[in-house]
C-alpha cells in the first residue's frame, strides 16, 4: 500500500459524501508500490462493494478501440491517413480519414442518426451503416475538435472488418487478455453496481435503466473495476513497464497517441486530444493521459501520469462512480495522482558511473553555439545528447542515434528538432570544428549568421 493511505482514502470519502455518490471506487497503480484501492458506499444490490465491483466506464471504452486501431496500423492493415471508405463499404462519409476520426476532428455529428439518448435504443450494425447517409458533417474536416461517438463506432466496425471478427472478440483477444484485464467486459457480470440518478433536491437515488449500445459499443459499452482501469491507465502512461515486449502496442505507437493534435476548448487550452486520448497538462512538465466516461447512472475517470518530479513508473489512477451527475468524479483521479507523487514520491535511483563516450565523439562534447545561443552536447546512458545551456532542469534533452553507414551523421530521435539530422565536420586532424543540426551551423565560439566572431572583433 502506498505511504499515507489515509490521506488518499479521505479524499475519496469526501467526494463520495459531498457529491452524494451511492458507490465510489478508486484505485492507484504504481510500479514501485502495492496496489492501493478504496471503496465507499453500496452497490444498490445484494452484492457487497469491493475491488471486484464492476461499473460502467462509458467513453473510457474509446481508449481501447483506439489502441485496436493503432494495432491495425502497426500490422500494416491500414494507414492513419487512409479514408475509412477504403476499408469499409459506407454509403456516406467514407472520405473521412482514420486519423481525423481518432482525434475527433473529422467534423462528423456527435451521435448516430436518431434520438439515441431519448429512446436509449442504439442501432444495430447494419442499421448504423444504413442510416449513415442521414448523419451530418456538422463542421468542415480539420476545423476543430468535435466529439463523435458515431466516429468511434465506425472505427470499431473497421477493426472488426480488418481482423475478421466482432469488435468485442478482437478486444478480448488482443488487449484484455494480454494485459490481464480479466474484470473488463462488455457485460456487467453478477457483481456490478447499479447506476443512479441522484435527485438534486432530495436524497432520493433513482436507478437508471440498463442499456446495451449495440453498434455504438466501441464508443461506450465496457464495464470494469477500478483495479483494472488503474492498470489500464498505467499502461497508457508507461507501456514499457507493463508491456515490455510490446505485445499489445509498441511504446512508440503510444507516444504517437499521446501527442496533442487539437485542444478540446479553444478558450481555455486546459486539455488536448491526441489519437483517442485526452491529455491534461500540469506545471513542471507533467501530463495526465486517459479519458473520462459517462453513461446513465455512471461516471468514470481513468488517467495515467507522466513526467515531473516524484512520478513513479506505471502510475495510473481510476475513479468509478454509480451516479450520473457527480462531476467531482472527473477531477478526483488527477488529485489522487498529484497527492501520491507529492507525498509519496518515487525513490530517486543513485547515479552510477557508465561507459565513456566513443573515442570519435569525446572531443566534440561540451559547449557549442548555434543561432546565437549556447548548447551543451554530452554523452549519457549510451547516447549523444544536447540541451540548451539555459534550459530548465526538467526539460528533456535532444537525443541522437547514429545513421547507419554514414560516419559523423546522427538522427535526432527525441526532444528538440526530432527527426532532423546532425552532421559533424572535422578538420585535417580529425577534430570536430563545426556541427550542422537541422542545417543550422554550430561553432565552438559565438558567431553571427555572417560568421563575424565577436571575440576576435
Amino acid at each position: 500500500m502506498t505511504a499515507d493511505p489515509d490521506r488518499l482514502a479521505r479524499m475519496v470519502r469526501r467526494v463520495q459524501a459531498q457529491a452524494r455518490v451511492p458507490a465510489l471506487a478508486a484505485a492507484l497503480h504504481r510500479a514501485d508500490r502495492p496496489l492501493w484501492t478504496c471503496e465507499v458506499g453500496g452497490t444498490g444490490s445484494d452484492a457487497d462493494l469491493g475491488p471486484g465491483t464492476r461499473f460502467r466506464i462509458g467513453s473510457v471504452t474509446k481508449t481501447f478501440t483506439s489502441v485496436l486501431v493503432m494495432q491495425c496500423r502497426d500490422d500494416g492493415l491500414l494507414d492513419l491517413d487512409d479514408p475509412i471508405g477504403r476499408h469499409l463499404a459506407l454509403p456516406a462519409h467514407g472520405e473521412l480519414t482514420v486519423r481525423r476520426l481518432l482525434s475527433h476532428t473529422a467534423g462528423l455529428q456527435r451521435e448516430p442518426y436518431g434520438d439515441v439518448w431519448d429512446t436509449l435504443r442504439a442501432p444495430g450494425a447494419d442499421e448504423l451503416v444504413a442510416e449513415l447517409a442521414r448523419a451530418e458533417r456538422v463542421l468542415p474536416t480539420g476545423r476543430r475538435y468535435h466529439y463523435s461517438n458515431l466516429g468511434m463506432a465506425l472505427l470499431g466496425r473497421l477493426v472488426g472488418e480488418l481482423r475478421g471478427g466482432a469488435w468485442a472478440e478482437v478486444l478480448t483477444e488482443r488487449v484484455l487478455t494480454p494485459l490481464g484485464l480479466a474484470a473488463t467486459s462488455v457485460t456487467p457480470g453478477p457483481a456490478a453496481a447499479t447506476g443512479f440518478l441522484v435527485d438534486a433536491y432530495s436524497d432520493e437515488a433513482h436507478p437508471e435503466p440498463p442499456t446495451d449500445f449495440g453498434a455504438i459499443a466501441p464508443a461506450a459499452q465496457l464495464w470494469s473495476t477500478a483495479t483494472d482501469m488503474a492498470r489500464w491507465a498505467a499502461f497508457l502512461a508507461d507501456p514499457v513497464t507493463l508491456d515490455p515486449a510490446g505485445a499489445v502496442l509498441a511504446p512508440a505507437s503510444l507516444d504517437e497517441m499521446r501527442w496533442p493534435l487539437t485542444t478540446t476548448d479553444e478558450t481555455l487550452w486546459a486539455a488536448g486530444f491526441g489519437l483517442g486520448l485526452i491529455l491534461v497538462p500540469y506545471p513542471d512538465r507533467v501530463v495526465h493521459v486517459g479519458h473520462d466516461g459517462a453513461m446513465p447512472g455512471f461516471l468514470a475517470a481513468v488517467y495515467g501520469r507522466r513526467g515531473g518530479d516524484g512520478t513513479a513508473g506505471a502510475m495510473g489512477c481510476a475513479v468509478l462512480g454509480s451516479s450520473g451527475t457527480a462531476a467531482e468524479v472527473f477531477d478526483l483521479p488527477h488529485r489522487l495522482l498529484a497527492a501520491s507523487a507529492e507525498h509519496d514520491p518515487a525513490d530517486v535511483p543513485p547515479w552510477r558511473p557508465g561507459e565513456p563516450a566513443p573515442g570519435p565523439l569525446r572531443g566534440m562534447l561540451g559547449r557549442w553555439w548555434g543561432e546565437g545561443f549556447e548548447y551543451v552536447f554530452s554523452w549519457h546512458d549510451g547516447a549523444l545528447r544536447a540541451r540548451g545551456a539555459d534550459d530548465p532542469a526538467g526539460k528533456p534533452p535532444a537525443v541522437f542515434a547514429p545513421v547507419p553507414d554514414a560516419p559523423d551523421v546522427f538522427r535526432t530521435v527525441a526532444g528538440r528538432e526530432v527527426g532532423e539530422l546532425l552532421r559533424l565536420t572535422r578538420d585535417e586532424h580529425g577534430t570536430v570544428v563545426r556541427l550542422h543540426w537541422a542545417t543550422y551551423r554550430f561553432t565552438r565560439r559565438q558567431e553571427a549568421f555572417d560568421r563575424y566572431d565577436f571575440r576576435a572583433g
